[in-house]
């Protein structure tokens, strides 16, 4: 495990901030996953638990990739996002953890801090768990999709960025799509020698699919990494969305392909009618890119779960090869 700068005396220091000195710290535990900000589980004297968000580059896996927060696709990594992203879906009336400390200043803490709202259960957890309870969920879910993809802007790109009166940085999505997917094609095709060596056909079929799209002139909010491991699940059964930094106006789609590909049967109940069924499938095949180039590049650090992160790229690379015809 690799050093923070937020160290126990901090933590503890976090934890009087946000509750005051009456509030015993017990304990102090890494929750694994986090790739782009330290998660740490705070535990009480009174059996409470909150979580605390640690945003510091050396909580970062990622190296730099894209740094500009104009470009759709930036790593979505920084404290301005998450407060950005918190406030636009409070404002729909969806389930996101509750804040009780949010410092961006640097000045009190080492590092970007927030501390919010614990749950006990995620849907990947419950997905594996209790089927009938699970799909109540995603149903549910299918609902806030629903709020999303209503909420209409002129304009697509990050929430934080839009809030500040930026413009898209970009022609249209579906250029920014194509643009991203064939940087990924370079990465992947030089990392591994089954992209490589069908590196050509691949591009070519990426402009074949984009070509016929036609630019839209309104974007709803998507999360873009919905995974059901970035859906909690509080006492009421209602999903609370995490990991919440990349909120973005952009073509529904490529939020739907994402799903798509996570939720599997479940997806039935997330599926909406209104989607373009080309601009599909060519995000799909952009997607499946992303999640080969992705995990390789992050694999050129020290990221600790490799295993976990090869087995991503080997299923997304068949996922791309797919795509091709069969020799």
């Amino acid at each position: 495990m690799r050093s923070t700068v937020v160290t126990d005396d901090v933590f503890a220091d976090i934890a009087h901030a946000a509750f005051g000195r009456d509030r015993g710290l017990t304990q102090v535990a890494r929750v694994t996953g986090g790739s782009k900000k330290g998660v740490y589980r705070l535990s009480f004297a009174d059996d409470s638990t909150v979580i605390v968000y640690i945003w510091d580059a050396s909580e970062n896996y990622w190296s730099p990739y894209e740094d500009d927060v104009a470009e759709p696709f930036t790593d979505a990594n920084g404290i301005d996002l998450f407060e950005a992203a918190h406030r636009r879906l409070s404002t729909l009336g969806l389930r996101v953890p509750e804040i009780s400390l949010l410092d961006a200043s640097r000045q009190r803490f080492p590092a970007q801090v927030a501390v919010v709202e614990d749950f006990d259960l995620s849907l990947e957890t419950l997905l594996e768990r209790d089927q009938p309870r699970a799909e109540l969920v995603v149903a549910e879910l299918g609902d806030s999709l629903k709020a999303m993809a209503g909420d209409r802007a002129e304009r697509f790109g990050k929430v934080v960025h839009l809030d500040r009166g930026g413009r898209s940085n970009g022609v249209s999505c579906e250029k920014v799509v194509l643009d991203r997917a064939l940087r990924d094609l370079d990465e992947a095709g030089s990392r591994d020698p089954r992209i490589g060596r069908v590196q050509g056909e691949l591009a070519e079929l990426l402009g074949d699919l984009a070509a016929p799209l036609s630019s839209r002139t309104e974007f709803g909010l998507i999360h873009g990494e919905l995974a059901p491991g970035h859906v909690l699940i509080d006492r009421a059964d209602r999903p609370v969305l995490i990991d919440i930094e990349g909120l973005m106006y952009f073509d529904v789609e490529w939020e739907h392909v994402f799903l798509r590909l996570l939720y599997g049967a479940h997806y039935e109940r997330l599926r909406n009618p209104e989607l373009d069924p080309q601009r599909m499938r060519f995000y799909s095949l952009a997607l499946h890119l992303s999640l080969v180039a992705g995990p390789l590049r992050l694999l050129d650090g020290d990221f600790p779960r490799r295993g976990f992160m090869l087995g991503i790229v080997e299923s997304n690379l068949r996922h791309v090869l797919s795509f091709l015809p069969a020799s």
